[in-house]
């Protein structure tokens, strides 16, 4: 992936605070093209208006959860290679390994900070420019 601005984000979380702290921590990587979804249902919807290369979902939401998102991401042919990260303040083993076999990129458990933000999208993508 070239530069980070150039990096289409859906960040999909049930709490607004947390999409503001994602976006934030995402703007000073330089990923400023991000729109934001309140819950797996919304996102999944806006995925297939427009298409992005990352997706940051929470896990625990209501109606669709982040694994429901997952592996509806995964199985819908023109979103399959979307990256997706899962965003959750759960780092259970379970919960990893389910994500894990539903094809998810990368974990990020919170808190967490800019510097893990951008460690954990880096190993998605390579190195930010």
């Amino acid at each position: 992936m070239p530069a980070a601005a150039s990096i289409q984000t859906l960040i999909v979380d049930d709490q607004m605070t947390m999409r503001a702290l994602v976006r934030n921590g995402l703007q000073q990587l330089g990923i400023t093209n991000s729109r934001e979804a309140s819950d797996g249902e919304e996102a999944l919807r806006s995925l297939l208006a427009r298409p992005a290369h990352l997706i940051i979902s929470d896990f625990n939401m209501p109606k669709l959860d982040g694994l429901g998102l997952l592996r509806a991401v995964r199985s819908h042919e023109p979103t399959r290679k979307t990256a997706f990260i899962m965003l959750t303040g759960r780092a259970d083993r379970e919960l990893v390994q389910r994500a894990v076999q539903f094809g998810v990129n990368n974990y990020l458990v919170k808190p967490f900070t800019v510097q893990v933000l951008r460690e954990k999208i880096e190993q998605v993508f390579g190195a930010l420019t």
